[in-house]
């Protein structure tokens, strides 16, 4: 397990504080006034997704969900759980950097031809349930889209963002944060962090601000002063999350055991079962690929251009002047493990993998980036030895 700072440590617990689940719509009337929009997990055909919520009764109560390679299930729970699942099947992603963002419209009229870039003012967002290795993947997406040449959209709508993270207390069956160094315990980045407790008929969040923000909210809520063994619980809840996690990942010199191994034949293997569909891509909370369309009228007196999503899984998104430069399954799922777990450290000076899980749980053949890794590495241990 890899050692997190707590939150809940001496300093914690002089300024937790507990909040009753009969009270819980307080926090989302209390950023609503503040102007801001909740968005949450729900309940929508079959699973568990981020969508716009206007009270707890929004929320996927009592329901957990089962996650393998390529196996995802929505069941009850024994309990009344607000945040009792793992992990959504979409990402906060879609909120920071939408699948289609409208860049600029141009207009000819009377012989002239002008551009006007988007200046439409993005909504205050709540983003309510965040978990740790999200909040992560927003710090990672962060350092793409803020760095040397910050992207304008991403940030107009970054600023604007209130963030409520809840600690994990149980762990996915696809989850490998703690390989990751990224979860299950919010550190910080957040503006309030929840960690629920249930103990019978008992149902409590302990929760604390990390921004004024968050403090400012917080004093509008009708909070009781958390004690020792409100904090204790919580940790106990978090250590045991950390000790199950579902998959594990060595990452121990993995940059080097990738750019090594460019012709391994454990490329041709999962290419062989890779259907090119590009769901991990789509899933991953921190995976930019994008491509711009122009799409204009059709008597030529208007055109706009815009942003979608796209996928280095796509044939066409390596395609320059001659052809697409990864033509094969081979290169394009090469490119993509290797550019997330080595050459994205070179580039942002972090892997580009959180440990969520989603990337297993998603894909349709069960394609699982730990046991491709384990692969390679051991047999290259297996040809040192001989």
């Amino acid at each position: 397990m890899t050692a997190t700072r707590s939150v809940y440590g001496r300093e914690g617990m002089t300024a937790a504080s507990v909040l009753d689940r009969h009270d819980f719509d307080h926090l989302i009337s209390a950023l609503t006034e503040e102007g801001y929009q909740p968005i949450g997990p729900i309940l929508e055909g079959g699973r568990i997704i981020y969508g716009p919520i206007g009270s707890s009764s929004d929320l996927p109560i009592g329901k957990t969900d089962l996650h393998d390679g390529g196996l995802y299930r929505v069941i009850d729970r024994q309990d009344y759980a607000l945040f009792g699942y793992n992990l959504p099947s979409d990402s906060w992603k879609q909120y920071l950097f939408p699948p289609r963002t409208l860049l600029w419209s141009a207009n000819r009229s009377n012989g002239s031809f002008t551009v006007q870039p988007a200046i439409e003012e993005p909504p205050r967002l709540a983003l309510i349930g965040v978990r740790a290795c999200e909040l992560a993947a927003i710090a990672i997406q962060d350092r793409v889209f803020t760095g040397t040449h910050p992207d304008p959209h991403y940030l107009s709508i970054r600023e604007r963002v209130f963030i409520v993270g809840v600690n994990c207390v149980q762990a996915g069956g696809t989850c490998f944060c703690v390989s990751m160094g990224t979860g299950p315990e919010l550190s910080d980045g957040y503006d309030l962090v929840l960690t629920e407790l249930i103990e019978g008929d008992d149902h409590r969040f302990l929760i604390r601000s990390g921004t004024a923000a968050g403090g400012e909210v917080l004093s509008r809520l009708p909070l009781v002063p958390a004690v020792p063994s409100d904090c204790s619980n919580a940790e106990g809840l978090i250590a045991t999350a950390a000790d199950h996690m579902g998959r594990s990942l060595d990452t121990d010199g993995i940059q080097q055991l990738l750019y090594e191994n460019p012709e391994h034949p454990r490329w041709d293997a999962v290419a062989s079962r890779c259907l090119q569909c590009a769901n991990c891509t789509m899933v991953c909370p921190t995976c930019f690929c994008s491509t711009t369309e122009d799409r204009p009228s059709l008597d030529g007196s208007s055109a706009d251009r815009w942003r979608t999503w796209d996928s280095c899984f796509s044939l066409d998104y390596s395609y320059i002047h001659g052809g697409a430069i990864r033509s094969s399954a081979k290169a394009r799922y090469r490119q993509w493990m290797t550019h997330k777990l080595a050459t994205w450290i070179d580039q942002f000076g972090t892997s580009g993998c959180v440990g969520c899980g989603r990337c297993i749980t998603w894909c349709p053949v069960g394609i699982d980036i730990t046991r491709e890794v384990q692969a390679i590495r051991t047999e290259e241990a297996s040809h040192a030895h001989r």
